[in-house]
């Protein structure tokens, strides 16, 4: 971890210590002051709370270093140095949440390892129009082709796509991103 230490100019955040001991809470303060914020006690007017996962104080946004809850608008690994803190610190205190990088979670599913099926541009079309619902013989005169064509193509469909039914068929395509609702 960085243990680059903060702008001293920065402003300086009241910061309540809440640890299950004595011996937690003077190791948290120390790491406050070292953060570059001013430690108080729990109960007094505070910005933001630093706890080992002991506690919260209602209302104030707080900080858990070394814990593994969710229950906390920040958290940090034990061995965070006093530049992550502070940052920490002042994000939740600004009404933002923090998580370790390892912690966080994609903002998207991961894509299926399996490779996406190639289709023809007209099977592309094909399942575009049955996943807006159309019927065998509204997508032969959308695309202007016949309705045993689009049958063709739809059993191509399930064969490549791995499907049994329509329905299936674009649930799968969907997923894959191979067309859009």
């Amino acid at each position: 971890m960085s243990t680059a230490r903060p702008d001293p100019g920065a402003l300086r955040l009241r910061v309540a210590v809440v640890a299950a001991g004595d011996g937690v809470a003077a190791r948290l303060a120390a790491r406050v002051v070292e953060s570059g914020h001013h430690p108080v006690a729990a109960g007094e007017p505070c910005d933001v709370l630093l706890t080992d996962g002991a506690g919260a104080a209602g209302g104030v946004p707080a900080v858990a270093i070394g814990v593994e809850a969710d229950d906390f608008a920040g958290l940090l690994p034990a061995d965070a140095g006093p530049a992550a803190l502070d940052a920490a610190l002042r994000a939740v205190a600004a009404g933002l949440c923090v998580r370790p990088a390892q912690s966080l979670s994609p903002g998207f599913a991961a894509l299926s390892e399996e490779p996406a099926p190639v289709l023809t541009p007209r099977e592309v079309e094909v399942l575009a129009a049955l996943a807006e619902g159309l019927g065998t013989k509204a997508v032969a005169r959308r695309l202007a082709i016949s309705p045993h064509t689009v049958k063709f193509h739809i059993e191509g469909l399930f064969r490549k796509l791995d499907a049994a039914t329509r329905a299936e068929a674009v649930a799968k395509g969907l997923r894959r991103q191979i067309v859009e609702f």
